[in-house]
């Protein structure tokens, strides 16, 4: 009996190790996960290329239809990646799994550019927003309007990130408030063709723009990832962080301007997508079941292709109601907040 009990400890000791996932069973689940996404993704990806094409399957016909569908789904990829690694990156060094970039005011900033093109502008001034200089140029103030603030808020003796996330949500506000006054002096046309830029939608994408949002993501997203060390010495705090030798300020400053980057060209390329990242990065902490950011980061991405993707195809091929995709997915991504909020009982 003793003998057979030894033997079994030994087992156990022999199937468990440290690490982001320390049993075999975690390692199986982590990996049977992220096959289902996979297959989920490429699923998704191969219906909206080929669900409803009337061409014959394989025909060169096919192959065009499939060509001009296929520029929504690297949007849909464009756009889950970088909403997806930002939100996982900005809760990490702001210690709150609730808030996310938008909190900062990207939003507001697109909404109050868009408004003031039309107030300014006109209706063509809007038009003459969409080209690649316009996109670069709305990228840059977002990005350099972010690295200020942060820059800012973030030195001197008494600096923290909640003075930076409050001063954020003031900003979005003032904003929000901005774009509110010139949107009541705009004639009832000029306000119709601006409501359809004000919401999130893949159709908003900018072809031409994707070889200068692709690198953009790319670069931002690896260099997050080869950071994931880092980010989970930065998820135990500050003082636990300075403590282990590295510098809490320094990399702060690195993640949230690399975050910036990601939710500027996100949001300039599709538009708002408010609960989006906070729905997806809900997602990957519950699927991925670890801590590692070099383990979180792949479920996050993959997640919120599968969300965006599936939304799409479910509201185009059965419900017909394509345009309203990103309002189900505001709609769900704001219950879910609330079910945390309710659930957690504070911020």
């Amino acid at each position: 009996m003793l003998r057979a009990s030894g033997t079994l400890s030994a087992a156990g000791i022999s199937e468990r190790r440290s690490g982001p996932l320390p049993t075999g069973r975690a390692r199986r689940k982590y990996f049977i996960i992220l096959s289902i996404l996979i297959v989920l993704a490429v699923g998704f990806a191969f219906g909206l290329l080929a669900w409803d094409n009337p061409m014959p399957l394989g025909s060169e016909g096919f192959w065009l239809i499939a060509q001009m569908r296929g520029t929504s789904i690297v949007v849909m990829a464009v756009v889950a990646f970088c909403q997806a690694i930002a939100t996982v990156s900005f809760q990490t060094v702001t210690e709150n799994r609730i808030i996310t970039p938008s909190i900062m005011g990207f939003e507001a900033l697109y909404i109050a550019v868009q408004t003031a093109a039309v107030y300014f502008l006109g209706i063509s001034g809007l038009v003459a927003l969409q080209g690649n200089a316009q996109f670069v140029l709305q990228i840059a103030i977002m990005v350099a309007l972010s690295v200020l603030l942060y820059g800012w808020l973030l030195s001197g003796r008494y600096a923290n990130v909640q003075v930076m996330l409050l001063v954020g949500i003031i900003i979005g506000g003032g904003l929000g408030s901005i774009s509110a006054f010139m949107q009541r002096l705009l004639t009832p046309s000029e306000f119709d063709v601006l409501t359809a830029q004000m919401f999130g939608s893949v159709s908003n994408a900018d072809p031409d723009q994707l070889p200068i949002a692709i690198p953009l993501c790319l670069v931002a997203g690896i260099l997050l990832w080869s950071n994931a060390r880092r980010l989970n010495v930065l998820a135990l705090g500050k003082d636990i962080t300075m403590g282990l030798g590295v510098n809490h300020r320094r990399e702060l400053i690195r993640v949230l301007v690399l975050v910036s980057i990601l939710m500027a060209v996100s949001t300039a390329l599709v538009g708002p997508m408010t609960f989006l990242g906070f729905l997806v990065a809900t997602l990957a902490y519950q699927f991925a079941d670890t801590y590692d950011h070099r383990y979180v980061f792949p479920i996050a991405a993959l997640t919120g292709f599968v969300v965006l993707a599936g939304a799409y195809f479910v509201m185009k091929n059965v419900f017909y109601a394509q345009g309203v995709v990103s309002i189900i997915i505001e709609l769900v991504g704001g219950t879910l907040f609330l079910i945390v909020i309710l659930r957690k009982g504070r911020l």
